[in-house]
Order: structure tokens, then sequence, then C-alpha cells
């Protein structure tokens, strides 16, 4: 009798054990886990501004601008582009693309601006890690074409088509939806013939 008492006295401790461990509260939650991404992907708008330099600088109709010579040499002078695109994944992005130059001459040239749009295209092909681990620098190429129309109509052109592409440096940072970089470009607009190079530091939002 004794040992039946004994064995039940045992597999109820046992069950109330058991109960006491499935009713402890949970372990709090690490308040130094991250409850948010810390590189946030998505839409976005990115702002250029820097500098772009036209190794020459054709004249377009001559008859027109007879003091102008046959062209102004290298221009150059502020760049400036907004982009609006979003990414797909964490390596590609698209995105619409509008820029505006005033580049500056010679003398007997003058300056001369540029403002139109098109699209971008980037790949990013190598990313870092910071010291928590995350992603935050990254190299990319990057592909564009923009249709443009230049001002005084007649010196560098009136329309013409500006293609090209560079590579860049992007870093995340901690404010989440903000991210800088610097990007070096080469250009050519295909009518004017004129090659040209752009340096821009690089400022996006991601929504």
């Amino acid at each position: 009798m004794k040992t039946r008492i004994a064995i039940a006295l045992a597999a109820l401790l046992c069950a109330a054990a058991a109960a006491a461990q499935d009713a402890a509260p949970a372990l709090p939650v690490d308040p130094r886990a991250p409850r948010f991404r810390e590189v946030e992907r998505g839409l976005f708008a990115g702002l250029e501004a820097g500098w772009v330099g036209y190794l020459k600088t054709p004249v377009a109709e001559p008859a027109r601008y007879p003091s102008a010579g046959t062209g102004g040499g290298m221009g150059s002078g502020l760049h400036a582009a907004l982009l609006i695109g979003g990414d797909i994944g964490p390596r590609f992005s698209l995105a619409a693309v509008v820029i505006g130059e005033v580049p500056q001459a010679a003398v007997s040239y003058g300056s001369f601006s540029v403002v139109g749009g098109g699209a971008d295209a980037r790949w990013s092909f190598a990313g870092f890690r910071d010291g928590q681990g995350v992603e935050r620098i990254f190299l990319y190429l990057h592909g564009r074409g923009v249709r443009f129309v230049t001002e005084p109509h007649g010196l560098f052109g009136t329309q013409d088509t500006l293609v090209g592409g560079g590579a860049g440096v992007e870093y995340y940072t901690r404010l989440r939806h903000f991210s800088v970089g610097l990007a070096i470009d080469g250009l050519y607009a295909l009518k004017a013939k004129s090659p040209a190079i752009a340096v821009a530091p690089t400022l996006r939002y991601t929504f």
C-alpha cells in the first residue's frame, strides 16, 4: 500500500512540474534585436548634383553663330539629375531620370543648357558588411539614356540623345531610408559627337 501511495505521489509531482513548466512566462524579447529592416528596398527618389565636362563643343549652325567659330573647346559646369524608380531585389534597380546641365565653354562660344529625360538601370555587383553584419556599402555599375533639348537652339544643337554609364559607390546609412554615394560617368552626345565626363555625389530616399 505504501509503495502504491509513493508511486501516486511521484506521478502527481511530475504532472505538477510539467504543468508549471508549460505555464512559465516567455523569455523577454531582446531589446537589441532589430524590429525593422536595416536597409530599406522598394520605391525611391534620388538626387545627383555635381560637375559635367563636355570634351568638345561643336557649333551645330555656324551661320547662326559666326562668333563661336568652329567650336568652344571643352565646356564644363553644373550637372543635376532627379531619379524616381524602384529596386528589383537587393542588386538591381530601374528608374526614370530627368537631367539639367549648364556647361560653360570658351568666351566666344558661351554657355548652353541641356534638359531632358530618360531611363537609368543599375546593378550592384559587390556589397560589404559593417561591424553588425549588415550590408551597407555597395559598388555598382549603371547605364543611362536621355533624350534632351539644348539652348540656345543651333549652338550645341537643338535636340540630341545622351547615352553612357559608369560606376559608383553607395552607403546605406543608419537612418534606414537614406543612402549617400558618389558616381563617375562617361557620356556621349550622339548628334554633337561630343564625349563627356560627369562626377556627382548622390542622395537617395527609399520609401
